[in-house]
């Protein structure tokens, strides 16, 4: 009996191997046909040799994160681009203001922090156009580039920012600091995949409480890789360049 019972055991546990292994190809199958399907796609990166990189902050909630993380690039005379939503904004005049002083370029993060993609395109522009004039309320900044919330995006999407008049910005370089992976994590993470045109997100919302000790790690092993920081819109003016330059030959 106690063989039988054994091998019982040892076939369940081959069932669900063989279960997970299943599910595992379906998943990867699925993501491999979402982004062949989606043929409207946000700009992750920049092609280029120069080695610039441009340095992001999603801002969502809260007031703790935000001062840190603001005093260390000013310690470093970096201006970045923070990805505000519409309601922050609202709700921390004072750190906005900080953010506008310090010369950092000001995007949108959208109005609720929803997927969009489940959203009519109507909605996705209401969505928009709401975090859209209180940034402008806030700060006086006629916003262009946006971050979708969760990164979450879809053709109908991208086709409701464009007709929005913004660009969709996205990331070739996770920090992964909303999940708390610990400092060390944080630093290898970015400093490991960091490449010439890169688009690096992180956060400056209070659930990320890692990110202001990882920064200046951060900031200090890109320099001395040869980095140079720019801000997203500097990014894309490195790009028409190129295209320019191609087009010139």
């Amino acid at each position: 009996m106690p063989k039988l019972f054994g091998f019982y055991q040892i076939q369940r546990q081959a069932k669900i191997a063989i279960v997970c292994l299943l599910a595992l190809a379906v998943l990867g199958s699925s993501v491999a046909y979402v982004q062949a399907y989606y043929t409207l796609k946000p700009i992750y990166e920049v092609k280029t040799d120069k080695k610039i990189v441009a340095l992001t902050f999603d801002i969502s909630w809260g007031n703790k994160t935000p001062m840190p993380v603001l005093e260390i690039l000013k310690e470093n005379d970096l201006q970045c681009t923070f990805f505000l939503s519409g309601p922050w904004v609202k709700e921390y005049p004072d750190i906005v203001s900080r953010i506008k002083e310090d010369g950092h370029e000001i995007g949108s993060h959208g109005y609720r922090h929803i997927n969009l993609s489940n959203l009519s395109k109507t909605e996705i522009k209401e969505e928009i156009s709401k975090a859209h004039q209180l940034i402008k309320d806030g700060t006086g900044v006629e916003a262009t580039l946006i971050r979708t919330p969760n990164g979450d995006y879809n053709d109908h999407v991208i086709e409701a920012i464009h007709e929005s008049g913004y660009e969709a910005i996205q990331w070739d370089t996770d920090s992964l600091d909303w999940m708390n992976p610990g400092v060390n994590s944080i630093i290898d993470r970015v400093c490991q995949k960091v490449h010439p045109g890169d688009i690096i997100l992180m956060h400056a919302s209070d659930t990320c409480k890692q990110t202001a000790d990882a920064l200046p790690v951060i900031i200090k092993n890109l320099k001395e890789q040869g980095y140079e920081f720019v801000s997203v819109s500097e990014l894309l003016q490195e790009n028409s360049k190129a295209e320019k330059s191609k087009e010139a030959k």
